[in-house]
């Protein structure tokens, strides 16, 4: 029956746009609502209630959930028509460091009452481990060798069992993202430490993407992305570390970092970092661009690390 001849009446405008939620609306999220608005409806869940305040003056409609509280997301359920789910699993916990009861929590949530038409999840590079250098493209099995790889596994895992239930899912994995315009967006503060970095012959690949063009491969997902697909999200850089922070301690006129080799490295180095630097792989982006029609506005690094987006 057409909408002037129902009992009804025509749906208000606020029915009849498309409600986005954004799950984990930190930096990424902000970018992607900048450029969604206003043409549709943003809701932002946040656990906390500081942060309301600020969502509502970017034009966002905050909704107060926490995702370590199942209880508290009900009313998330059959609310948009498109998820993006941007939220990291928590850290360690009993009798299940490799698994994400967050996502799991958001995705019984939403298969309650009618489901999304599309999820997009913002994973992690990390999930394809140690590659020793090669080109890596989404077929490749996944081999996570830190916890929180192996959480962000068992996420992509839910992820895809919602998609069978019938929900558009797609899997966004992210390598490190840079911005000048966003906190810790740049590698400025650690060569003001001169954190070093490894010598040429222990040296690893690193891969980067903008946080402008992640918010529009997430946007471009939720409308385009195609049904329990994979896609890498990151730039055309060829860099090793070292040579990335040498880079960008030449655009700012800094020291460039002290090189190590790897069998020192260990003793002046943190974990988290070491870590990063266990990993080597070239992420190959040609699905992102070809079936996203996504074409990257920094083809390297150097002009994203000065200019703010």
């Amino acid at each position: 029956m057409p909408s002037n001849q129902s009992p009804l009446g025509a749906l208000p405008a606020r029915f009849r746009r498309e409600r986005v939620l954004i799950v984990g609306c930190g930096d990424v999220g902000l970018r992607v609502a900048r450029q969604l608005l206003p043409r549709v409806r943003l809701i932002a869940l946040s656990s906390s209630p500081e942060r309301l305040p600020a969502l509502r003056a970017q034009g966002l409609t905050p909704l107060r959930g926490d995702l370590d509280r199942p209880a508290s997301l009900a009313r998330l359920a059959g609310l948009a028509t498109r998820v993006l789910h941007l939220a990291p699993p928590p850290g360690e916990q009993p009798g299940g460091w490799w698994r994400d009861p967050r996502t799991l929590a958001l995705a019984r949530t939403l298969r309650r009452r009618t489901p999304p038409r599309a999820l997009v999840y913002g994973s992690t590079s990390g999930v394809y481990g140690d590659c020793g250098g090669a080109w890596v493209d989404e077929t490749r099995q996944v081999a996570p060798r830190t916890p929180r790889a192996q959480r962000r596994v068992d996420a992509e895992r839910l992820v895809r069992h919602l998609g069978r239930g019938g929900v558009r899912a797609s899997i966004l994995r992210i390598p490190g993202i840079y911005a000048a315009d966003r906190e810790g967006g740049t590698p400025r503060e650690r060569l003001l430490k001169g954190t070093p970095v490894l010598e040429a012959a222990d040296d690893v690949y690193t891969n980067h993407i903008h946080a402008d063009d992640l918010a529009r491969a997430c946007i471009a997902a939720l409308w385009r992305g195609q049904p329990q697909r994979v896609y890498n999200v990151n730039d055309d850089s060829q860099l090793l570390m070292g040579d990335y922070f040498d880079l960008a301690a030449d655009l700012y006129s800094l020291p460039r970092p002290p090189r190590l080799p790897r069998s020192t490295a260990q003793d002046a180095l943190p974990l988290v970092l070491l870590s990063f630097m266990s990993e080597s792989r070239r992420m190959d982006n040609r699905r992102l661009k070809q079936a996203l029609r996504v074409s990257l506005h920094y083809p390297t690094v150097a002009s994203g690390l000065l200019a703010g987006g």
